[in-house]
């Protein structure tokens, strides 16, 4: 009898499922506007800094199989991106050895506003991207590493800056309709201005899906964007506003011994009424001046946003009674107000006959949270108030850079940024309130060597840090430090085989002074130990022929925490390998189809080493078919092998219905299973 698919090595699955799309070549490819399937990367020769910068065009965005918005982040090499609970929640996001818990260590830009929320009431850093509209994204713009004097805080693994598109050629209406209830309808569109007017854009989207969960998930959203923009990204400004809510049911992770003894299904859940509901509203506006060769550059925002996050990770550990009447389900709230201001200027200096410039900037956030809490629940009713406070936070920096050509073959970057924080926590509980503030520099510098042969050699060492929560930095017993250091290093190479084929190698190793980790049963982020990451990442781009783009990105982490604990070295969640292959099919006649394979390697759960999560290995496929030059189907099929794997695994002590004692056990949330969506696209120009 054969071996299921879902059983077979994963080396042996992966050949499998390569052959396998080598077979659909005979479903070839296009979309109603041509999709242009490119590497930015191949652009990115004589401006890059580092190996591992990169832009992803929104073409080629448009093109990907897409189950979830936040899998954007997934055409960035390297990064992984599951979910744990409702999908209406923050994703979980995994890079360069770390479990980044909903995007602690990676800094997230769209249209100019930032995305991390600090001191945050589910964890450090949350990270929600459910508000992006995939189809009006003009370009992803990442670096790895806190490399760009640029940046701060998060970004010590990497960063991503999102922009939306200033104007589309032609209005689009967009039905998809799939299994387990979606349904999702966009209207997006530029509608005409006079000449040497500015350009509107808008789009709107409304959302519904039960998933393949047994307590329907309900995920409702209404999602709008409104742009409003003149001139060009050089010159020019762009005003933009952007509305978003949501609730939903979740099927948070559950514990295995519940699917193995029968209890509950694979897709079923132990709690019933957690979930979450959540708003998003934000205004932002960019301007840029380019006078002469001197660039000069602003940006401001404000953002309120909320949060009710009902979750039961335990589910009856402190309600001792047999039946549990009262359980373990907890809720977090935040209601939050920030807003920024961004200056900066890049000036060129003569120096001889070398080309040298020199930029500098100033950046100021102020967060807001009233009230952020924490409070015991049952079936969403509140029980008791665990903690409830209000959080002021402020950071301002400086920051300078400074770029030389000492020669045609010889660039250096070097930089220096500055960051001071301040936090006032007034708590429900008075010895947790208080006042703090902290500042740190962080230098930078970077060499680029080449081209030589189509190739360049990058160098780069820098600082970065992470914010702790404010509300650990004034509690009265073991205080967190406000800010806590990384120190990396990275050699890499860019090479550009031949027109259209670009691979880049980098070798890298950061250092945190300490570690912020996710603790599964708490729903939280807490401080940890020291640590150290090394890992080998390889990315590729081929354009092959005319009609066919293949993309792959591997990479290799070694990740350890360095104080000698006796708990043991290994950092939970830390995954070693993970690979991303492409292929996608364009302008030929009227198909088109995209084929992406990932394959997400096994995790340390405990720092001993003794519990590993399993691997897991996804295929997800689009074929689209244009029928006339305004209309075009599309068919999705995600996990298209039907694999039975886990999105998540933690392991932690919990107690079910009926259990005399806590069980220390595995904890997961399912991979979804094989899943339909039909989309049906219309341009009316």
């Amino acid at each position: 009898m054969a071996m299921p698919f879902h059983r077979r090595k994963p080396l042996v699955r992966l050949l499998w499922a390569a052959a396998s799309v080598g077979l659909c070549t005979c479903v070839q490819a296009q979309s109603a506007d041509t999709v242009e399937v490119r590497a930015e990367l191949e652009n990115m020769a004589g401006v890059a800094r580092s190996a591992s910068e990169g832009i992803v065009s929104g073409e080629r965005l448009r093109a990907m199989p897409l189950l979830r918005p936040g899998e954007v982040m997934e055409m960035v090499p390297g990064l992984m991106v599951t979910q744990h609970a409702g999908d209406g929640k923050a994703n979980q996001y995994f890079l360069r050895g770390f479990n980044l818990d909903h995007g602690t260590d990676f800094a997230t830009f769209v249209a100019g506003v930032p995305v991390n929320m600090p001191s945050h009431a589910h964890g450090q850093g949350y990270t929600d991207l459910n508000f992006l509209i995939p189809e009006l994204i003009q370009k992803v713009h990442y670096r790895k590493g806190p490399y760009d004097a640029q940046v701060g805080d998060f970004a010590s693994a990497g960063t991503a800056h999102i922009d939306y598109l200033r104007q589309m050629d032609s209005p689009l209406a967009q039905v998809t309709v799939g299994q387990g209830g979606f349904r999702r309808l966009l209207l997006a569109g530029s509608p005409t201005a006079d000449a040497g007017q500015g350009k509107l854009l808008y789009g709107l989207e409304v959302f519904r899906n039960d998933g393949p969960w047994q307590t329907p998930e309900d995920l409702r959203k209404l999602n709008g964007v409104v742009r409003y923009s003149d001139g060009s990204a050089l010159n020019g400004f762009a005003l933009t506003a952007m509305a978003y809510r949501s609730q939903w049911t979740s099927t948070d992770q559950v514990a295995q011994r519940a699917i193995d003894q029968g209890w509950i299904g694979r897709f079923d859940s132990l709690d019933r009424t957690t979930g979450g509901q959540t708003q998003r509203y934000s205004m932002s506006g960019e301007w840029s001046w380019l006078q002469g060769d001197t660039r000069t550059r602003a940006s401001a925002w404000w953002l309120k946003s909320s949060l009710d996050l009902w979750s039961n990770f335990q589910y009856c550990l402190s309600d001792p009674s047999t039946h549990c009447p009262t359980g373990d389900q907890f809720m977090q709230r935040e209601q939050r107000q920030a807003m920024g201001l961004s200056l900066s200027q890049s000036v060129p200096v003569p120096w001889g006959d070398k080309a040298v410039e020199n930029s500098y900037g100033l950046q100021v956030r102020q967060d807001n949270m009233a009230p952020i809490g924490l409070y015991a629940t049952r079936e969403r009713e509140v029980l008791s108030t665990l903690r409830q406070d209000q959080v002021w936070q402020r950071s301002t920096a400086l920051w300078f850079q400074n770029e030389v050509r000492w020669l045609p073959w010889l660039r250096s970057i070097a930089g220096l940024r500055a960051d001071a924080y301040q936090f006032d926590v007034q708590s429900s509980l008075p010895q947790h309130s208080g006042q703090t503030s902290a500042h740190m520099t962080s230098p930078k510098l970077g060499l680029v060597l080449g081209p030589w042969h189509k190739a360049e050699v990058y160098l780069n060492h820098g600082y970065g840090f992470h914010s702790n929560d404010a509300r650990g930095t004034t509690q009265p017993v073991d205080p967190v430090t406000p800010l806590v250091r990384t120190q990396a290093s990275e050699l890499g190479v860019r090479w550009t085989v031949r027109p259209g084929w670009t691979s880049t190698v980098s070798l890298w190793q950061l250092k945190t002074a300490s570690e912020l980790l996710f603790v599964g049963d708490a729903g939280t982020t807490e401080p940890s130990r020291p640590s150290r990451r090394t890992g080998l990442e390889w990315g590729h781009f081929a354009r092959v022929g005319q009609h066919v783009a293949l993309d792959a990105d591997l990479s290799w982490s070694r990740a350890r925490f360095t104080d000698g604990d006796a708990a043991g070295p290994f950092i939970p969640g830390a995954v070693t390998t993970t690979a991303n292959l492409g292929i996608t099919l364009d302008a030929w006649g009227p198909w088109s189809a995209a084929f992406r394979l990932r394959y997400f390697g096994p995790r340390p759960l405990l720092e001993d080493g003794s519990v590993k999560s399993a691997s897991s290995l996804i295929g997800n496929l689009r074929v689209g078919y244009r029928l006339d030059v305004r209309n075009r189907l599309s068919l999705d099929v995600f996990n298209v092998f039907n694999t039975q794997r886990n999105d998540i695994e933690y392991f932690y002590a919990s107690r079910l219905p009926g259990e005399s004692v806590p069980v220390w056990d595995r904890h997961v949330h399912p991979a979804e299973p094989r899943m339909l969506r039909l989309s049906w696209s219309h341009r009316f120009d």
